[in-house]
């Protein structure tokens, strides 16, 4: 590690844990395992959702998983400036770089493979290989301008204080089901105040950004022989499904199928890292 971060010798060398300054922020990593690198990003979901399927990788990988600036234990010196797809790569480029083991192979789901393919589009020389898991691009939507719309009616209706209609908006926007009981469970305000924190974080500077953000598809294109389009199985008729082929299409891409749904590397890490590992094997070796 160099002087720009700090690290816990206390979690052992496995995972090793650190701070590393960037450019308005200090962002949370872990470092597992010994071989060609991974990192595994997400946005909001921190290192902590990715901690399974890390373990999973780490047996033959160097795997990279943070907090994304804003959330979780990564703080923002200017907590009202807006968490973009750029922003983010640019942390990523940081993380990777403090690796020291590049280029690396990147697996980035929801908003983080929004963030995956600006990092992509920035420096292809940090990327071998990208899997795109189920990214929110609605800008390549048909009604483009409608789910615009609900994203804003979404962000707002969160944003006033009402949590739970925020999150019934925002679910069926996504196309996904959960009964009320549920909805109330994970999403009822009585839940600690850092998650809510970071929640309203989320809704209040990176939902809008990453859901709205135009990828050059022109550059992708051109860089579509390392990008892999993942669905989950469970997926079929989400928003993030429609985002998902549609990247491919314009990519000339067939989707791949990954085990589970949208956050199906947290319900079965170990079925899904198998996947992972055979896909990337099957495309890139």
């Amino acid at each position: 590690m160099n002087d720009k971060s700090t690290t816990d010798d206390a979690m052992g060398a496995d995972p090793r844990c650190g701070v590393l300054r960037v450019p308005g922020a200090r962002l949370y990593f872990e470092i597992r395992g010994q071989g060609p690198l991974i990192a595994l990003v997400g946005a909001p979901m921190a290192a902590d959702a990715f901690a399974p399927l890390a373990d999973e990788l780490a047996f033959a990988h160097t795997v990279l998983t943070s907090d994304p600036r804003g959330i979780g234990r990564s703080e923002v010196l200017d907590p009202d400036a807006e968490s973009t797809p750029e922003l983010r790569a640019n942390d990523l480029v940081h993380l990777i770089e403090e690796a020291d083991a590049g280029p690396a192979m990147v697996f980035g789901s929801s908003g983080g493979a929004v963030t995956a393919l600006a990092l992509l589009e920035q420096r292809p020389d940090l990327v071998s290989a990208l899997i795109a898991h189920e990214p929110p691009l609605e800008e390549l939507l048909p009604n483009r301008d409608e789910q615009r719309a609900i994203t804003q009616d979404v962000c707002v209706t969160y944003l006033s204080g009402d949590i739970l209609g925020g999150w019934r908006k925002f679910l069926a926007q996504a196309g996904i089901t959960m009964p009320p009981d549920a909805l109330e469970e994970f999403f009822g305000p009585h839940r600690d105040p850092k998650t809510l924190a970071d929640e309203e974080y989320w809704f209040a500077h990176e939902l809008r950004p990453s859901t709205w953000w135009k990828p050059n598809l022109d550059a992708l294109r051109g860089l579509s022989a390392r990008i892999i389009v993942g669905i989950g199985q469970d997926s079929t008729g989400q928003v993030c499904d429609h985002t998902s082929r549609a990247l491919a299409a314009e990519l000339q891409l067939t989707p791949t199928v990954f085990p589970g749904d949208h956050t199906g590397f947290t319900d079965k890490p170990h079925t899904f890292a198998s996947a992972v590992r055979e896909t990337l094997a099957r495309e890139f070796s």
